[in-house]
């Protein structure tokens, strides 16, 4: 049946209905009455879901355990320690529970950098879970097991090589037609002109961090349409240096923005969005706009991880990915300013993904968020010990 999200307004101020019919949008303006599941959205704001660009989703049952890690001390406790000690269930569990915080705080869509070893694990978990996710495996038979999905789940290849074997792993993901992922520093000596020469920058590549991105860097990146992603909380909780947010848009390009780790971020995008959005103005020495940062989260996010097409926007024809937004009533006109430096996730209300819905009124449908915290400590006690 048809859902009917009837009496809402959109985020910039515009009353309106939305019509989803098969998972799609069909309708947003003035919809008639028809056979359809109505959901009353009175005193509510209907936007995008929120795209998380950059999520290592095993690591949610290890919430707040790196509260003063540098980046030495996560190599050695989280890649040294825990991952090694990870089953396959463990991994099944944490990305149900990572989904489950996800939705509950509107992330419809995550890029999962998936460098467990436990693809099958994962995908079978997100299956369940309702989420869009794309799963970025991070070994070549991982990429293999992920190429070539269609539909809710899909495949990319997360690389995490040395210098002289990364153009190799590149080759390898886009022989495989799949989009491709990896961590980046920039700046003299990061590799990104050797990438450049190799024709390896584009549109089918996604960079994560880049903080240390100079003004060539920046327009580099912009020219080829090469994806960027922000982690802004985690970079500056673990001093990876400063945001390149605003280099990158100084040079024409749309960063996204990601969670990165919950080992000392929260599981959610509005604080990604506010402190970029401090940074922004800090750096540019501007009041620029608070809701410029929305998109950050929502169309950049996706364009900068391959599904600009298909999520981060509210239009006919788009998979409806939504999320209804409470606490701004009161407020007339535009509310995307008021979103991004005052909601968090008790402010998500419902949220649907490719037309079903994951949250009503406040509740996660599906998944019992507090009963998967609770299985999952168990891993994360097990695995940091």
């Amino acid at each position: 049946m048809d859902i009917l999200i009837r009496g809402g307004r959109l985020l910039s101020g515009e009353p309106a209905d939305v019509l989803v019919s098969d998972g799609v949008i069909a309708a947003v303006g003035v919809v008639a009455d028809r056979p359809a599941e109505v959901i009353d959205a009175s005193g509510l704001h209907v936007g995008p879901g929120l795209v998380d660009g950059h999520r290592h989703v095993w690591q949610s049952p290890l919430r707040g355990a790196g509260a003063d890690m540098t980046l030495p001390d996560y190599f050695g406790a989280v890649l040294g320690r825990a991952l090694p000690r990870y089953r396959a269930q463990d991994a099944n569990l944490a990305a149900l529970l990572g989904a489950a915080e996800a939705l509950d705080a509107g992330v419809t869509t995550v890029f999962d950098w998936c460098n467990v070893p436990h693809v099958d694990a994962v995908l079978d978990a997100y299956a369940t879970a309702g989420i869009r996710a794309v799963v970025a495996a991070a070994d070549r038979a991982g990429a293999r097991a992920v190429a070539g999905r269609a539909g809710l789940v899909t495949g990319a290849m997360a690389v995490f090589a040395p210098q002289e074997t990364v153009a190799d792993e590149l080759r390898f993901a886009r022989d495989l037609g799949l989009f491709a992922s990896m961590h980046a520093n920039g700046g003299p000596g990061g590799g990104l002109d050797r990438l450049d020469a190799a024709g390896l920058l584009g549109p089918w590549l996604q960079l994560v961090h880049v903080n240390a991105m100079t003004a060539e860097d920046a327009h580099r990146l912009a020219d080829t349409g090469t994806g960027v992603t922000v982690t802004p909380v985690v970079e500056a909780t673990m001093g990876h240096g400063e945001s390149p947010y605003t280099r990158f848009l100084a040079a024409g390009g749309r960063a996204g923005l990601g969670t990165d780790v919950v080992v000392n971020a929260p599981p959610d995008l509005f604080e990604p969005m506010r402190e970029t959005l401090r940074r922004h103005r800090a750096e540019s020495g501007t009041m620029a706009p608070a809701g410029s940062v929305l998109a950050a989260a929502t169309a950049d996010s996706a364009a900068a991880i391959g599904l600009g097409a298909v999520a981060g926007a509210v239009a006919v024809g788009r998979p409806a990915d939504l999320v209804l937004f409470s606490g701004l009533d009161h407020l007339a006109g535009d509310v995307t300013g008021a979103l991004v430096t005052t909601l968090g996730p008790a402010d998500v209300h419902t949220v649907l993904v490719d037309g079903r819905v994951v949250k009503r009124d406040g509740r996660l449908v599906s998944l019992d968020l507090a009963a998967l915290r609770a299985s999952a400590a168990e891993v994360g006690r097990r695995v940091l010990r």
